[in-house]
C-alpha cells in the first residue's frame, strides 16, 4: 500500500514533508547553494547535517531524515539543560571549522545576503527548532535555507540569542532571569571556544535588525511566507527583544564575559 507523505512542522519559508527516511523540501532562492554545501559537508565527514539525496520529479529537494526530537517550543527540560547548551555550541563550532576554507569560494547565491568578512559558512538560523536532539545531546542540524557566508560571531550571536535565550522576559519563548540568560550565553561561548565576546550583545542586536529588515523587504516584494511572519508579529517580537538587549547590554556583557573558562565546572541543569 502506498504511503502518504507526512507534513512536518517548521520549514518557515518552504513546504516540508516526509516519507520514510526521506524529507522533501520545496526549492527556492539559494537552494542550489544549500545542496552544494550539504554535499561538501558530507564529503568531509560532517555527521550533523542531512545528506542531500537529489531532486525529485516534482522539483523538490530530497534529504535524508535525521532521527531524534526537534527542539520545538515549549522547550523540554532536556533541551533547556546545560548539556544541550554545551552540545549545541560544540556542534556549531564543528560546522564552522568543517567549512571554514569554503567560505571565500561560496560568497553569493544564498537566500540571505552574505556578511563580510566571509570567515565561515553560517547556518543562519541555528536555533533549537532547527536542531535534532537525542535527550540533551544535539545529534543533527536541519533547515540550511538561511545559510550564507559571514563572520563566526554573526552566526554565534543568533545561536546565543536563541539558546540562552536573550529574549524579553515577556516573550513566549523566554525562560530564566536576565542574569541567568547572560550566564547561559557565557557557557555557550565557553563551549564554542569564543574568547573575545565584547561585541556579542551588539552583534545580536545588529543581527536582529538585519533580520527584521530582510523580513520586511521580502514581504514587500510579495513573499507570502514572510508576509505571514509579519502578520504573526515576528518582526515586533524581534524589536522588543532588541530593546531588552539595549537596556541590559552592559549587565549581560559583564556576566557573559566573566564565565569564560568555567563552563565545564557548572552542574548540569536548565
Amino acid at each position: 500500500m502506498d504511503r502518504e507523505e507526512e507534513p512536518l512542522t517548521g520549514g518557515g519559508t518552504s513546504e516540508v514533508t516526509r516519507l520514510g527516511d526521506v524529507v522533501f523540501r520545496s526549492r527556492g532562492p539559494g537552494s542550489d547553494r544549500v545542496e552544494h554545501l550539504l554535499t561538501l559537508l558530507e564529503g568531509r565527514g560532517f555527521a550533523y547535517a542531512p545528506r542531500f539525496l537529489g531532486i525529485d520529479s516534482g522539483g523538490r529537494q530530497m534529504v535524508r531524515y535525521m532521527p531524534g526530537e526537534a527542539g520545538t517550543y515549549p522547550l523540554s527540560a532536556a533541551v533547556r539543560s546545560r548539556t544541550a547548551l554545551r552540545s549545541a555550541a560544540r556542534v556549531l563550532r564543528s560546522l564552522h571549522d568543517t567549512g571554514q576554507d569554503l567560505a571565500a569560494t561560496m560568497v553569493g547565491g544564498w537566500l540571505l545576503p552574505d556578511v563580510a568578512p566571509a570567515e565561515v559558512v553560517c547556518h543562519g538560523d541555528f536555533a533549537p527548532y532547527n536542531c535534532v536532539f537525542d535527550g540533551a545531546d544535539l545529534v543533527g542540524i536541519i533547515d540550511f535555507d538561511a545559510a550564507h557566508t559571514g563572520p563566526r560571531l554573526w552566526d554565534i550571536a543568533y545561536a546565543v540569542y536563541r539558546f540562552a535565550p536573550l529574549t524579553d522576559p515577556d516573550s513566549a519563548v523566554a525562560f530564566g532571569t536576565t542574569a541567568e540568560q547572560a550566564e547561559r550565553a557565557g557557557v555557550f561561548c565557553d563551549s564554542y571556544g569564543l574568547r573575545e565576546r565584547s561585541r556579542l550583545v551588539a552583534t545580536v542586536i545588529e543581527r536582529l535588525y538585519a533580520l527584521v529588515g530582510f523580513m520586511r523587504a521580502q514581504a514587500a516584494a510579495g513573499n507570502a511566507a514572510f508576509r505571514r511572519h509579519l502578520d504573526e508579529g515576528h518582526d515586533l517580537s524581534y524589536l522588543r527583544d532588541i530593546e531588552h538587549l539595549r537596556r541590559n547590554e552592559r549587565a549581560i556583557s559583564e556576566v557573559a564575559g566573566r564565565t569564560a573558562g568555567h563552563a565545564d565546572e557548572d552542574a548540569d541543569g536548565s
